[in-house]
């Protein structure tokens, strides 16, 4: 990979050998078209993607691997929750406030910090389930 990243710069910087500036040091300008070979081709590596082979176990996946799955899903659903549930929910579970404290900071009643926190609950189940049971993963390569 290494010989091929000096190979296109080099051919990159003949290609385009007009763009240097004559009197400046042509050995930075050189390492600045490698860097940015680099910089293109792991761009490129990171946003190419292929589907997840439904057949293969979930087991071949590394423990960082599936959390890091879980933890983007569990983001991606709780932004379609409504704003109201998203807030207490958050709150609740992960502030750690009473329902009391919840309803004070919210300036609503307790019945109703309990209600949003119902139905977030609900939702929220419901669409890691239905993310969990997708047939299709994509993973980065």
């Amino acid at each position: 990979m290494a010989e091929d990243l000096v190979q296109d710069t080099l051919e990159r910087g003949w290609s385009r050998l007009n763009s240097w500036q004559h009197g400046s040091d042509m050995r930075a300008w050189l390492f600045s078209i490698m860097h940015n070979l680099f910089v293109d081709t792991v761009r490129r590596q990171r946003m190419s993607t292929e589907a997840y082979d439904e057949d293969k176990e979930a087991s071949d996946l590394s423990e960082p691997q599936m959390n890091r799955m879980l933890i983007m899903d569990l983001h991606t659903s709780l932004s379609k929750l409504p704003m109201e549930q998203r807030e207490v929910l958050l709150l609740v579970s992960l502030e750690e406030l009473s329902y009391e404290e919840v309803a004070n900071t919210l300036s609503i009643p307790v019945g109703t910090v309990m209600s949003r926190l119902f139905r977030a609950r609900e939702k929220l189940r419901s669409l890691m389930e239905v993310r969990e049971s997708s047939n299709l993963l994509r993973m980065v390569k």
